[in-house]
């Protein structure tokens, strides 16, 4: 995710770093290239490339720019989902440390030692659920804090965040089941592994839920449609202005569709999706410090104004 101060108006037009400019600018240099190519054939062989009406276009972009829009929207509202589900389990892993401190307050023999378990468990599911929706992160991150019973059913589970919250509620049922706890006390830590438990399922299907294909073909096919025809219809009003103004058109729509495709996938690795390892590390560190640590980190920075 970017993170930096807004920009000056000189420093706006010459920023890189988190524009999607780079991964469009082939596309925009060929309808460039295109449209100065149309431009000569015009002038050079009238008879052969006619002027056409420029009418249509103007239609057809209105629409384009609706269409894209509603996708945009569509694809913002799984980036910022996503936002509010690690937020959420920010919240919770902060609530289950404090609502935890009753197992050390009741004195009881090895209390201290149950609670830092499941404080492990938590810290290891954040790290872990990393790893789930961004296949080829740090693994070391997710193991560090796993307990080392756990590591045969860890490296060979399915859902290794599923697993810890399995896990999670067996110590909680172990204590009850000890009467180490009451009932009042379990119901209430079980409800919050169950929070967990609902961020896990919404960040699986916001992940393995695309925006439907279909529609994203249909606005991939009229973009580029839309930018390569465009140049039929100005060259003869605009002239040797056409590749500068095409250009324009084609660097708004390209670039929307592909600003589009980085939200549609929150999870990923380029410089708009989220920073989930930075929120990972975020919870690791409260926790830690719950836990009565000193020697913790500092929280996560961005690097060249890129938090991931």
């Amino acid at each position: 995710m970017i993170v930096r101060d807004r920009p000056s108006l000189l420093k706006l037009f010459f920023i890189l770093r988190g524009s999607v400019i780079q991964r469009i600018f082939p596309q925009v240099l060929f309808v460039f290239a295109l449209s100065g190519g149309v431009v000569w054939a015009h002038q050079a062989f009238p008879a052969m490339v006619p002027s056409v009406n420029s009418g249509p276009f103007a239609l057809l972009g209105i629409a384009l720019s609706v269409f894209l829009g509603f996708r945009n929207n569509a694809c913002y509202d799984r980036w910022w989902e996503a936002r509010k589900d690690w937020g959420q389990l920010i919240f919770v892993s902060r609530d289950f440390a404090r609502q935890t401190l009753i197992l050390g307050a009741s004195g009881a023999e090895g209390m201290d030692n149950a609670r830092a378990r499941l404080l492990n468990l938590v810290i290891t599911f954040a790290q872990t659920l990393v790893c789930h929706l961004r296949p080829g992160s740090q693994q070391d991150k997710a193991l560090r804090r796993l307990p080392v019973d756990l590591l045969p059913a860890y490296k060979v589970s399915r859902n290794a965040p599923d697993l810890l919250l399995r896990e999670i509620g067996a110590t909680l049922a172990s204590l009850r089941a000890a009467d180490r706890i009451s009932d009042i006390q379990y119901m209430m830590l079980d409800g919050t592994v169950g929070r967990m438990s609902a961020v896990l399922a919404a960040c699986e299907r916001i992940r393995n839920t695309p925006v439907p294909f279909g529609y994203t073909l249909l606005l991939h096919r009229t973009a580029y449609l839309f930018c390569f025809l465009l140049p039929f219809g100005f060259a003869d009003a605009l002239g040797w202005a056409t590749p500068f103004v095409t250009a324009l058109v084609a660097y708004t729509f390209f670039g929307l569709d592909a600003l589009g495709d980085e939200l549609e996938e929150p999870f990923g690795t380029l410089p708009n999706d989220l920073p989930i390892v930075a929120l990972a590390d975020t919870i690791e560190i409260n926790l830690r410090e719950a836990l009565g640590e000193t020697d913790l980190p500092q929280l996560p920075q961005p690097q060249n104004y890129i938090l991931m």
